[in-house]
């Protein structure tokens, strides 16, 4: 992919994440150029109809631009996985937990498991991922796996959106608390917002990722791990719009008692 249409792509992935509020500065220090080159992009975008400026003066990525989003990031996660097979894997050095007791030099097949990667002897070479041993290692500890090869099986993830309303449309006081215990009960949680992580904790939940959630979605979502993520309004949008970009399934369940 030329740079040039890396960066193009790279604008619109920013617009569908701060849209409609766009500030062409604050899109340019996400990508790391010039406001004026932003501006440039954003007319190419809206010409070719992936980016619309609507009559409020504000842009938003259209169908059209979603779609090339997906597109782009498919590219993407393949040159991904070209790199990591037949480049990294062949060089780089993987930390695991063992799952039995394995020796130095051992071939191990790889697994994720509750987005942790587990080594275990295996002899067959059917299975997807497998590796060799850099030294001996107990049953728990972590052992290191070089010459990787093959695709590590993940499950499907999926991502579930649970909607809590901003303090000045109620808040915590009004969530279906039975119907967020119901989502997330023995789900990974994760908090957008301080009414979101009240909300948890009157159901007694302890959310596994509070800060920079988001990120830690996305991040969990590569290691083949599903989540609840308990978000305010608000933050609803740009958070679809980066699962979106990365062609990670999700659906969203309004939890306001007004929308019962």
């Amino acid at each position: 992919m030329k740079k040039g249409k890396s960066t193009k792509m790279q604008v619109l992935v920013e617009v569908a994440a701060l849209q409609p509020k766009i500030r062409q500065k604050e899109v340019a220090d996400r990508v790391g150029v010039t406001p004026q080159a932003v501006s440039e992009y954003l007319k190419d975008l809206v010409t070719d109809g992936f980016v619309k400026f609507n009559k409020r003066g504000q842009y938003e990525v259209t169908k059209a631009g979603i779609e090339l989003i997906i597109e782009w990031t498919n590219e993407l996660n393949n040159y991904i996985r070209y790199v990591t097979e037949d480049i990294v894997g062949k060089v780089a050095v993987w930390t695991a937990i063992a799952e039995e007791d394995v020796g130095s030099g051992t071939s191990v097949g790889l697994r994720m498991r509750d987005g942790i990667l587990y080594a275990f002897h295996s002899n067959s070479k059917a299975f997807g991922a497998r590796g060799t041993t850099i030294g001996d290692a107990r049953k728990g500890d972590d052992v290191g796996v070089e010459h990787l090869s093959g695709i590590i099986p993940m499950d499907r993830v999926h991502v579930t959106i649970a909607i809590v309303p901003r303090v000045q449309r109620g808040g915590s006081a009004a969530v279906d608390l039975e119907a967020l215990r119901q989502i997330v009960d023995n789900k990974p949680v994760a908090v957008l917002g301080l009414e979101a992580l009240v909300s948890v904790k009157k159901v007694g939940i302890s959310p596994l990722i509070q800060f920079a959630a988001a990120e830690g979605v996305i991040e969990a979502a590569f290691r083949g791990l599903s989540t609840v993520v308990v978000a305010v309004d608000e933050a609803v949008p740009p958070l679809i719009a980066e699962l979106m970009s990365r062609d990670i399934s999700y659906e969203s369940v309004d939890l306001s008692t007004g929308n019962q």
